[in-house]
């Protein structure tokens, strides 16, 4: 008899740990899935960038965070993060198991573990985690990056990324750094402008834009190399979904492409 209950007892918990997963995930989905249309009015980086700020008593900061559309945004900039961050963005599906295993493979040679994270494993990132690396993090991170690529167009994930993306110290998204650090609007960068701005993106918080160290500046001019090998307007047609460049028609492009 005792086993039968604790038998029912495991049954009935398992059902309720079970419907609570389905929940959350189903939570998660439909949040994911409004933002292909919705913009996010703020990210978790930000509202933990304000929370320590808050918590080392600096009253004086503030979230620049100006939201525009794609079409707003000068064609260079999504080129320059693209060309610095994901060159394969148009072609994969969230991950770029390619770059993972470069990565691995250096590392496993002794060099230090470096990132490879996509786009949209940034985007998810950006949207709704934390900074920190844990392996429970990066499942999260997995899942809510499938999810993004499932529910969203590539040219949603680049316009969400282009504009979420921290540049600065409290400075998020490509109109606020255009406005920051060269008083201009986003539509309006050029592109030595995107490419100095793209290569403070390892890690805005030490890397500056207004103040480029040597390897900041060797960063922009190899991020406008690649920009140039990547062939501008024309691998930007791979993002657009109403252009002749569905994802399969874009990987007829890849090989062609010139990669250092």
């Amino acid at each position: 008899m005792r086993r039968r209950s604790a038998r029912s007892a495991w049954r009935v918990a398992g059902s309720i740990v079970l419907g609570l997963l389905a929940t959350v995930l189903l939570v998660m989905l439909a949040t994911v899935a409004s933002l292909r249309w919705l913009n996010p009015p703020t990210t978790a980086f930000m509202l933990e960038a304000r929370a320590h700020a808050w918590w080392a008593g600096e009253r004086h900061y503030r979230t620049e965070y100006r939201w525009k559309s794609l079409e707003e945004i000068s064609p260079q900039a999504a080129l320059a993060v693209i060309a610095a961050e994901d060159q394969e963005f148009p072609f994969h599906y969230g991950f770029d198991f390619t770059s993972i295993r470069a990565a691995v493979r250096a590392h496993e040679r002794g060099a230090r573990l470096r990132g490879a994270s996509t786009i949209s494993q940034q985007v998810a990132k950006n949207l709704f985690l934390s900074a920190d690396r844990s392996l429970a993090r990066k499942g999260i991170e997995a899942l809510l990056t499938v999810m993004i690529e499932t529910c969203w167009p590539k040219e949603r994930i680049l316009e969400v990324y282009l504009n979420v993306v921290q540049f600065g110290y409290g400075v998020y998204g490509v109109e606020a750094a255009a406005r920051h650090y060269f008083r201009v609007p986003a539509a309006q960068l050029t592109a030595p402008q995107s490419a100095l701005l793209a290569a403070v993106l390892p890690n805005p918080r030490r890397l500056h834009v207004n103040a480029p160290s040597r390897y900041v500046l060797a960063q922009r001019d190899h991020i406008l190399q690649q920009m140039a090998n990547l062939g501008g307007a024309a691998y930007l047609r791979a993002i657009e979904p109403t252009a002749a460049s569905s994802r399969s028609d874009a990987a007829q492009l890849s090989p062609a492409r010139e990669r250092e």
